[in-house]
């Protein structure tokens, strides 16, 4: 009882420690999707495990086992959660699902004013130019989106610079970076140990962009020195376009650098890998991380099958007791 709910959590330990390997290690849009549906099943099977430990610990209440007519030697079982420990997951998770709902009305509104925003540029191509001596490009969701840029961000590219940057702002629309940004926000929210896979998720889009971009103009070191430029110049994670708004310096502060201790920033690595070869596909690392969160599903079902079958169990002998007791005062 206590590894099925304790193995969640020390496998979302995992999946944190593991989100900037991943990052760095496998291709941008692979790691993207992977890290995206990790975060959402380590999410919700923390969830689960803190709901089997709290549900667990709360049927040795006396009080519980009255109401649920459980057999007296419940409260005595050895081999449940106790009192405290089903308090203390009872009070994370009514922490954790009040700002996960939060997250997500938050996002889902972002979402939607950048989609407002989106609808009401000027111009009918996909590419809207603001006269603004700022340094500013950011891509908008929506349906469809846009894509902003400053003619001060303009002005310190050279034409294939620019088409380079179009082309990333333009991989942040057309592959819904967005979403995916959107979901891990929720699912880190849902778990707070999970808190690095929202910088390795908005890391990995931004690399997602940058390969995209690359292969768009087909000159990986213009690619390069483009988004260099242009996330130096901004001097910021993200310019100052709606909250959705994917800029090309990032998204999440430092997020990434933070977990990796005293690397480089996430544009500096993004520069040095558009200046190398793509990374490899490498499925066993995939499989292997989808094991890993398979493992923790599997867990946290065998877990909420063994409360149900105690409360069963419990409940089945709770009369026979009752009865028994009922012959011996008889005699």
């Amino acid at each position: 009882m206590d590894a099925d709910g304790y193995l969640p959590l020390l496998i979302s330990l995992v999946g944190a420690c593991a989100a900037g390997p991943l990052s760095a290690r496998l291709p941008p849009r692979t790691a993207t999707w992977l890290l995206t549906l990790i975060g959402a099943v380590l999410a919700g099977s923390g969830a689960a495990a803190l709901g089997v430990l709290a549900l667990g610990g709360a049927l040795r209440l006396e009080p519980v086992a009255v109401l649920g007519h459980l057999s007296e030697r419940v409260p005595h079982r050895g081999d449940d959660p106790g009192a405290v420990t089903a308090a203390v997951a009872a009070a994370v998770l009514a922490g954790c699902v009040p700002a996960a709902f939060r997250t997500a009305f938050r996002q889902v509104r972002a979402l939607r004013a950048a989609a407002r925003t989106a609808r009401s540029l000027p111009g009918d191509g996909d590419v809207t130019i603001l006269d603004d001596p700022a340094v500013e490009a950011f891509a908008l969701p929506g349906r469809p989106g846009r894509i902003v840029v400053s003619t001060g961000m303009l002005a310190i590219l050279s034409d294939g610079e620019r088409r380079a940057l179009l082309a990333h702002e333009r991989a942040h629309v057309s592959g819904r970076h967005h979403l995916f940004r959107a979901v891990t926000a929720v699912a880190t929210a849902a778990n707070p140990l999970l808190w690095p896979l929202r910088g390795a998720v908005a890391f990995t889009t931004e690399r997602w962009a940058d390969e995209a971009a690359a292969a768009a103009v087909g000159d990986r070191a213009m690619t390069a020195r483009a988004i260099g430029k242009a996330a130096l110049a901004v001097g910021r994670p993200s310019g100052s376009g709606p909250a959705a708004a994917l800029g090309v310096g990032g998204g999440v502060p430092g997020a990434v650098s933070r977990f990796r201790g005293s690397r480089p920033g996430p544009v500096p690595r993004r520069v040095a890998a558009l200046l190398k070869a793509p990374p490899p596909a490498r499925p066993g690392l995939v499989m292997a991380a989808v094991a890993v969160a398979v493992v923790a599903v599997l867990t946290v079902q065998d877990g909420a099958v063994n409360v149900y079958d105690v409360f069963e169990h419990e409940q089945a002998a709770a009369p026979h007791r009752a009865g028994a007791q009922a012959v011996m005062l008889r005699h």
